[in-house]
């Protein structure tokens, strides 16, 4: 950075633009305006290449059917009733009604409402084990952010 200390010729303070030779010393916006529209440019033309990245044709395969089968699941209320699949079932006679629906079920998945009574669901379970089935209990999982 220039500039110039006191010296000859009248006035003084700063001198601007007038007599003597000193240096200017303010900045010059031209090349800046230049180099930031260069680059502004530069980007713009980038950008579509960073946003969709690189373009691959995966092999395609003969569609398959669907194979999900569909798992034994018992649900239980707020109420405390329960339902094997979406359709209500009494408490004692799921096992029986697991074995008319499914084929070797291995596992019996229970889901219970956040409000029902621990007791219900430990019923569920007592049934479930009696009955030789390995017994899973459905859950969400923790989100630190909701409550």
């Amino acid at each position: 950075m220039a500039f110039s200390l006191g010296g000859s010729g009248g006035g003084g303070g700063r001198r601007r633009f007038g007599r003597g030779g000193g240096t200017l010393s303010e900045i010059n916006i031209v090349p800046l305006v230049d180099v930031v529209l260069v680059l502004l440019i530069i980007f713009m033309l980038t950008a579509h290449v960073m946003e969709f990245g690189l373009e691959i044709n995966v092999p395609e395969v003969t569609q398959v059917r669907d194979s999900a089968e569909e798992l034994p699941v018992v649900g239980i209320n707020r109420q405390g009733k329960t339902f094997l699949n979406e359709k209500p079932v009494n408490i004692n006679l799921i096992p029986a009604e697991i074995a008319k629906r499914f084929k070797n079920p291995k596992a019996v998945y229970v889901m219970g409402d956040r409000s029902v009574q621990w007791e219900v669901i430990a019923n569920v379970f007592d049934t479930l084990s009696k009955a030789k089935f390995e017994v899973k209990a459905v859950l969400k999982p923790y989100e630190p952010g909701k409550r």
